[in-house]
């Protein structure tokens, strides 16, 4: 009967045990449930052990999100705070092959070789960037040996940085200080490591030369406007006259309105128009004292009374400032044709008055009247896959459209324009790059083998290698 009773507890014990796992909540602990033979089979419950309850648990929980949230908080903040700061830049160097100007001559006015087939350094740029929060800024040297070797800085700029935030309807702010680009068209502002052909048109060496000067700029961008608009001392780092300098209070107005669209699926498009207003500087001549001077007409060596000439002196004039203004339109549309590549498209315009001032630096004080400068350029590149790329592009430049000369009783227009057609071959391989350009110039101030200016050929063949890092 024992052995009954004992073996039907057995079976009572298996049975009741999963239907109170079912029944119990899953945090609950589970019972320690036990049965004693030496009393029949009865089951017993002893004390259950019982763990954290809920609310410590919700607690708990409460605290560590507390401290992960502020743990980030203090991580985004360092991350604003920390320093970022990188190192780039590039070497442009050049062989010119031919060029039909060179001579085996010095230039008597200005002691330089006129050899131009050399080999040459023509940019070698050191850059850092760094940011900080909202404040960034820039140092780039520029090396080069184009007239001889020379080391200049080429852009220096802080900045105050505001990231676009189109879901609240805020477009992007730039505000900077310093030595930078010319907010002034499209290839002004192009990249030398991007820019297709080796140098910038005609035009925009004679009007913006060095393509850097001195002042404050404050650019927008939301979505697809962009906006410029700048305030400068007038000389670029190319000027011929009071380069990065200003002798004038005045400051020149320099800006740009553009817009950037993708039309379609690999139909992209930019332009812009642009303008410029300054002043520039005719500069004085101090006063002069009445000379006497020889003149030794039959070349005896002996002073004679008829071969002494008095001049007499003359009053010092004051400096003047003439007004110089400039409006520009540029456009560039790219196609994406497959499987090569990229065709783009690009054309720029340029109007202006008295602004030349690093190919015949405009003097309107001098000539007595306003000089008009127009130039345009248009061209295109396709690639052809991501290994080479071809391009051409045509380019005039009048310094004076305005130009005439006197021939007996009539006064005849004169043609003053300086014109290039090029034509390139790259290849490409990453961050490097071998470009070989011709060059068709056409120089309307050349020099005939009779010494009288006339127009002449001026064209070259240069190779050049470039590699960024």
């Amino acid at each position: 009967m024992r052995i009954v009773a004992f073996l039907g507890a057995v079976a009572v014990a298996l049975v009741a045990s999963p239907a109170h796992a079912e029944e119990s909540p899953p945090d609950a602990p589970a019972a320690d449930v036990s049965t004693s033979p030496g009393r029949g089979g009865s089951a017993s419950s002893e004390p259950s052990k019982v763990g954290p309850t809920d609310a410590s648990l919700r607690l708990e929980v409460e605290r560590q999100g507390a401290a992960m949230r502020e743990m980030s908080a203090s991580l985004d903040d360092l991350r604003r705070k920390a320093s970022r700061v990188r190192l780039s830049g590039f070497v442009q160097t050049d062989w010119i092959i031919d060029n039909q100007e060179s001579q085996n001559e010095i230039n008597g006015s200005t002691g330089q070789p006129l050899n131009q087939d050399r080999f040459t350094l023509r940019r070698g740029h050191v850059r850092v960037d760094a940011a900080r929060g909202l404040v960034a800024g820039s140092l780039e040297i520029d090396a080069n040996t184009t007239n001889g070797p020379q080391v200049r800085p080429i852009d220096a700029e802080v900045s105050l940085e505001w990231a676009e935030m189109p879901e609240r309807g805020l477009p992007s702010f730039v505000a900077s200080m310093g030595l930078m680009r010319i907010p002034f068209g499209f290839e002004v502002q192009e990249s030398d490591t991007v820019r297709p052909l080796l140098e910038r048109a005609t035009m925009l060496q004679a009007l913006f030369p060095g393509e850097f000067d001195l002042g404050i700029q404050l650019k927008a961008k939301y979505r697809f406007l962009e906006c410029q608009l700048a305030a400068m001392n007038g000389n670029p780092i190319g000027a011929k006259v009071f380069p990065d300098l200003d002798p004038v209070q005045t400051k020149d107005v320099v800006g740009r309105l553009g817009v950037e669209v993708e039309i379609s699926p690999g139909f992209h498009f930019r332009g812009g128009i642009s303008g410029d207003t300054g002043t520039g500087f005719h500069a004085g001549t101090p006063a002069t004292k009445n000379v006497l001077v020889w003149q030794d007409q039959n070349g005896d060596g002996l002073v004679e009374s008829n071969e002494i000439v008095a001049i007499g002196g003359s009053p010092a004039t004051p400096s003047k400032t003439f007004h110089r203004f400039a409006l520009g339109a540029d456009m560039r549309l790219t196609i994406r044709i497959a499987p090569l590549g990229d065709l783009s498209i690009r054309g720029e315009a340029i109007d202006s008055l008295n602004l030349d001032r690093g190919l015949e630096v405009a003097d309107p004080i001098g000539a007595g009247r306003d000089l008009r400068e127009v130039g345009y350029s248009f061209g295109a590149t396709q690639e052809i896959t991501q290994w080479a790329m071809v391009g051409t592009r045509y380019d005039q430049y009048s310094p004076d459209a305005d130009a005439s000369e006197q021939i007996a009783v009539h006064l005849v227009p004169v043609d003053r324009a300086y014109s290039t057609f090029a034509v390139m071959g790259m290849l490409r391989y990453g961050q490097a790059r071998l470009l070989l350009e011709y060059d068709s110039h056409r120089n309307p101030l050349g020099i005939g083998t009779n010494g009288a200016v006339t127009t002449l050929a001026d064209n070259a063949l240069t190779l050049r290698g470039q590699v960024v890092f």
